[in-house]
């Protein structure tokens, strides 16, 4: 400052000089501070990156303390209140002799409901584990029933008997186990059944399994063929045991 004020006319008082560059320290402050504040109300130009909406839904989810066959009539309510809520036309349950598919043949009367087996000689040559008891119960209350070759297995199922070796459908199926028994089942039924023209695959359906027998686990699925197996998805977990 005493640099400047020694530029000024020496005929000027020191105390008038003083006033003079507060003055224009003033006004160059004030002139400055309204550039800063004119650029921060500036909008935003197109190039700045606005703020993804990020979509969320809160559903509930039910967990089994373990897997298996007691678990059964708690997760076929589960799935009836579900389908309900959801509007799911179409259900598919795996069941090898009929009883689980049965129950659900009667309660989830109304809706497009496929019970899938176990192919014939499953367990020995000539035998099927359909009774014909449930097979009767299932039909009278409107559900189909199909009994083919099981998607993730077929002629590998063959090779691995034989040779003892694993084919990719086997390490498909063993990953899928990953997230349990039934989850596994829950994919091969559905391809199944969308490969037998029993369910559309443009729609979402409910597919239900378990862990050797009965229903632990009912997944919320887009089906697909089994040709065209990459293009199926899992879109929910409705239930499933966290313990298996």
């Amino acid at each position: 400052m005493d640099e400047v004020l020694s530029s000024l006319p020496q005929g000027i008082p020191r105390r008038l000089r003083f006033n003079k560059m507060c003055n224009l320290r003033y006004r160059t402050e004030k002139k400055t501070s309204k550039t800063v504040k004119t650029h921060k109300e500036q909008k935003p130009t197109i190039t700045t990156r606005r703020k993804a909406k990020i979509e969320s839904t809160q559903k509930e989810v039910h967990y089994f303390g373990k897997s298996g066959k007691q678990n059964t009539d708690a997760l076929l309510k589960i799935v009836e209140k579900y389908v309900n809520k959801e509007k799911i036309e179409n259900v598919v349950i795996a069941s090898s002799t009929g009883e689980t598919g049965a129950k659900a043949a009667k309660i989830l009367k109304g809706i497009n409901t496929v019970i899938v087996t176990h192919h014939h000689g499953f367990q020995q040559p000539r035998v099927t584990e359909l009774k014909e008891e449930f097979k009767s119960e299932i039909l009278a209350n409107g559900a189909k029933i199909f009994t083919g070759t099981h998607a993730l297995s077929s002629a590998e199922r063959a090779i691995k008997k034989k040779f003892g070796t694993a084919e990719p459908l086997e390490l498909i199926a063993y990953t899928l186990r990953l997230m349990g028994e039934g989850t596994k089942v829950c994919i091969e039924i559905t391809l199944m059944a969308a490969d037998a023209g029993l369910i559309p695959i443009d729609q979402d359906v409910v597919a239900i399994g378990g862990t050797g027998s009965g229903a632990d686990t009912a997944l919320r699925i887009k089906p697909a063929n089994a040709a065209r197996f990459f293009d199926l998805r899992i879109r929910e977990v409705i239930a499933k045991p966290n313990n298996f």
